[in-house]
């Protein structure tokens, strides 16, 4: 789709983002949104198509002690009315740029293993299955 333009998020973007993220299986309020995207402006970018946010990626730096520095994509979501015009590789080619010019040698993203279609478009965009694991996770009081 050639009439997408890619930019860095803002506050303004609140209710889009979080409409999306609904359409993800995450829902939130734009009250929700506001603070979390507040601490993440640098690290979201979001399509903009006939004036509307219709998709956005996430990103983070990660360090750890095995495996270096790398960039993670953390999430990524395309309107569902516009999923397949390449919204989705638009934003994951601008979050490769995104981490070399940061000096970023890797990327990656992690997938929910019932997101099959998911897996398809990362592997044609030249990611590499390399491990399978399970999330746990606890609430703390």
């Amino acid at each position: 789709m050639h009439d997408v333009t890619i930019r860095r998020a803002t506050m303004n973007d609140a209710a889009a983002i979080a409409s999306l993220a609904g359409e993800l299986g995450y829902p939130a309020s734009e009250d929700e949104m506001r603070p979390r995207l507040a601490s993440q402006l640098e690290r979201v970018l979001v399509a903009i198509h006939d004036d509307r946010v219709v998709a956005w990626i996430q990103l983070a730096f990660v360090e750890t002690l095995e495996s270096g520095t790398f960039a993670e994509i953390t999430g990524l979501v395309v309107a569902d009315a516009l999923r397949g015009r390449c919204i989705g590789a638009h934003l994951v080619d601008a979050a490769e740029s995104w981490a070399r010019e940061r000096g970023v040698a890797r990327i990656r993203v992690r997938s929910n293993i019932i997101r099959a279609e998911t897996h398809c478009f990362y592997e044609r965009r030249g990611y590499a299955i390399t491990k399978t694991q399970h999330v746990f996770d606890k609430r703390l009081a």
